[in-house]
């Protein structure tokens, strides 16, 4: 996880180099996309390593119906 976190800080830094230097549009753009693909990666990895330590956790202690509300609300954000 943390190595996507750092793979995105990078394109955003670059992203940030790209605009201050008055880069070409759609390169800041397909750079900007590297930036969202990097984080969605990691949430990928976030909610993977949840579902498998917290959710089985959760409802390992009878709390079924709090964490699946959970887990339904960071979709419907997404």
């Amino acid at each position: 996880i943390l190595h996507r976190l750092k793979i995105a800080q990078g394109h955003l830094k670059k992203v940030l180099k790209m605009v201050e230097g008055d880069e070409y549009c759609i390169d800041v753009i397909h750079q900007n996309r590297a930036v969202q693909r990097a984080l969605s990666e990691a949430d990928s990895l976030i909610l993977e390593n949840h579902l498998k330590t917290c959710v089985v956790d959760h409802i390992k202690k009878g709390q079924t119906a709090d964490t699946i509300q959970e887990i339904m609300n960071v979709i419907r954000k997404s």
